[in-house]
């Protein structure tokens, strides 16, 4: 079934506006996936934010002219699929994880704004922490050093309350 021109008008519109606010698209070759492989990858890139799509080759150089992204029309020939991520790492570790369970899903490359990245860097894209990993450790290391202060001066006057404890019993066993 082929597509009309508008339609395809259409496709590189909705690609060109998803590459706009992109942080990074992933390409991977899709050959031979079974259609409940398919449906659960797009389920986990769902719950990631990760937009997944099966695109004609030719749509999806026209969308990047003109974008950060055009780099990356050298690496667009054969049955891919496209992830396009507004959170790099995110997207990364859905398809690198999709691509450790399914053989015959294979991570191709693909692009960061201005940047073109192999598919070993996608793999290595994919073994750093998430943002919100980042967020917490970050977190945690900045509350530590608050946390640790707050205990300090804390321990003064329950050393103080201890003492006086110490000291009644002390005369509530003399007194006996």
């Amino acid at each position: 079934m082929s597509l009309s021109l508008e339609q395809k008008q259409a496709i590189v519109a909705e690609v060109a506006a998803l590459l706009a606010n992109a942080k990074a698209v992933i390409v991977a070759e899709n050959r031979g996936l079974d259609v409940g492989a398919v449906t659960r990858l797009r389920s986990r890139a769902r719950q990631s934010g990760l937009y997944l799509r099966v695109l004609k080759n030719t749509l999806v150089r026209r969308a990047v002219k003109g974008t950060p992204f055009e780099s990356l029309s050298g690496q667009l020939s054969g049955p891919l699929m496209y992830g396009i991520a507004q959170d790099p790492v995110a997207g990364a570790k859905v398809l690198a994880e999709f691509a450790r369970e399914q053989e015959r899903f294979v991570l191709r490359g693909g692009a960061m704004p201005n940047s073109v990245m192999s598919a070993a860097d996608v793999k290595a894209l994919a073994t750093l922490p998430s943002r919100n990993e980042l967020l917490a450790k970050l977190l945690g290391t900045m509350q530590a050093p608050i946390a640790t202060l707050v205990r300090t001066m804390n321990e003064v006057p329950g050393k103080f309350v201890r003492t006086l404890a110490a000291v009644r019993d002390a005369r509530e066993k003399a007194a006996a």
